[in-house]
């Protein structure tokens, strides 16, 4: 049997509790390390990154956890200091989850809004990253089956990094996460970036062919809004494309409990990362002994 494991995104709120979910998985003795193939898009390529490179399990979420920043505002703003005006991008997204569009389309002019924004420099956005992958070489990829999503900023197309594409993991997670207004567009190959959830929030589809599937995905409550509804009704097209290709899938959501922890839907929020490990530590646990009928 294989075993995938796909982690959307949902920025440093969804690490944080995707962290703390695997992380109660893995104390309830369900190692989701082990699986044949782990994809993540945005948040969800860091901590896969993270998990295949081969970081415990079990303490996953412990620096979320131990994290001391709750009193201090650390919203990524745009390069003039000031919060990011995303009511464009909110508007695009829209516009490539209704389906009206060509979403390729769609995507290219999300990329030329992230391309045209003040953000940080791109060496910058890189560096961020180095507390977790400092010591890695600029080529390195891990050796068990890992990938992540990212789209072409000028063309919007999809792109699935793995380790045949040849590029570094570090930079590949970085144009994954690469919000567009508040990250820049990462180059790899002579090309620029943005983050894999302006085509969806997990892109589980690319998991197909594997035995069993598990997708942890920080699906928020749509609330009436059109863009939250057309998210859950891809999220749900993605799940049955994968039962319809032979797989059967797990999927873990944010509980009423982690919703709360994550204080609305703002999931860029740095100061919500402690509450949101600890309630997905909490769902992690909940849910070992179901999940682990089907993992082990």
């Amino acid at each position: 049997m294989t075993r995938a494991l796909v982690l959307g995104g949902g920025g440093p709120v969804g690490i944080a509790w995707e962290s703390g979910v695997i992380a109660g998985l893995a104390q309830s003795g369900v190692d989701l390390g082990q699986a044949d193939f782990t994809m993540g898009t945005s948040a969800g390529s860091f901590v896969g990154a993270r998990l295949a490179l081969g970081a415990d399990p079990k303490t996953l979420a412990d620096p979320m956890l131990a994290d001391q920043i709750q009193g201090e505002d650390r919203r990524p703003t745009g390069g003039s200091g000031q919060p990011a005006d995303l009511s464009r991008l909110m508007q695009l997204m829209g516009e490539a989850q209704a389906g009206l569009r060509n979403p390729a389309e769609v995507r290219a002019e999300i990329g030329a809004f992230a391309l045209a924004a003040q953000t940080m420099s791109e060496n910058d956005f890189i560096a961020s990253f180095g507390r977790s992958f400092s010591a890695l070489p600029r080529d390195a990829w891990p050796d068990r089956g890992f990938a992540c999503t990212a789209v072409d900023a000028e063309t919007g197309a999809f792109k699935l990094w793995t380790k045949d594409s040849s590029v570094g993991v570090v930079r590949a997670v970085a144009s994954s996460c690469s919000v567009p207004g508040i990250y820049p567009p990462v180059t790899l190959e002579g090309r620029r970036y943005i983050d894999g959830g302006m085509r969806s929030g997990t892109n589980a589809d690319m998991a197909i062919g594997h035995d069993l599937v598990l997708v942890v995905a920080v699906m928020l409550d749509p609330g009436g809004s059109a863009l939250g509804e057309r998210i859950a009704a891809k999220f749900e097209e993605e799940i049955e494309s994968l039962k319809s290709g032979g797989s059967t899938v797990l999927a873990i959501t944010p509980d009423e409990a982690s919703l709360q922890a994550f204080g609305g839907q703002n999931l860029m929020d740095f100061r919500r990362r402690p509450d949101a490990a600890r309630a997905g530590l909490a769902q992690g646990l909940a849910y070992g002994a179901d999940v682990k009928a089907y993992w082990a």
